[in-house]
């Protein structure tokens, strides 16, 4: 038995940030986005966004690499979004790339509050904004000639 806990904040955004995940359907993209996760053998805490980006907070599970989990969630949503284009109009795809940092457990409760709030959070500070200060809190840097490029 190997004993592992592998949480990731996990922020992609919709391409070239349109607004195209709307507010009034965003449970039900959510929920296909957690029988995703689930179907991965992995534990979804928590999940929200805005209608340009999605926060997830996971426990991925050992047997998957995070690049593979990425990209298989990003094909199986634009899929389904792209099938539910009536209540997603304006859902063209995903935007390249993905930001996603390793966390503790001791941690894991301020993530939390941090997606519950986003929409509160996004009154006074852009996605811009969030992702540059996310990436750069995390120790990365970013690279201006493929920020938010696509």
């Amino acid at each position: 038995m190997s004993y592992t806990r592998l949480m990731y904040h996990i922020v992609f955004r919709t391409k070239r940030s349109i607004p195209a995940l709307s507010v009034e359907h965003e449970t039900s993209f959510y929920s296909y986005v957690w029988g995703i996760i689930k179907n991965k053998k992995s534990v979804l805490y928590r999940i929200g966004g805005m209608p340009d980006h999605v926060h997830i907070l996971i426990d991925l599970h050992p047997s998957l690499s995070l690049s593979d989990f990425i990209r298989e969630m990003k094909t199986a949503t634009n899929g389904w979004l792209k099938d539910h284009h009536q209540e997603f109009p304006l859902f063209i795809g995903w935007g390249d790339g993905y930001a996603a940092f390793s966390y503790s457990l001791s941690e894991k409760d301020a993530i939390i509050n941090y997606i519950i709030n986003q929409k509160e959070h996004h009154k006074t500070v852009s996605f811009a904004e969030e992702y540059r200060q996310f990436i750069v809190a995390n120790g990365c840097e970013v690279d201006e000639r493929f920020f938010l490029n696509d």
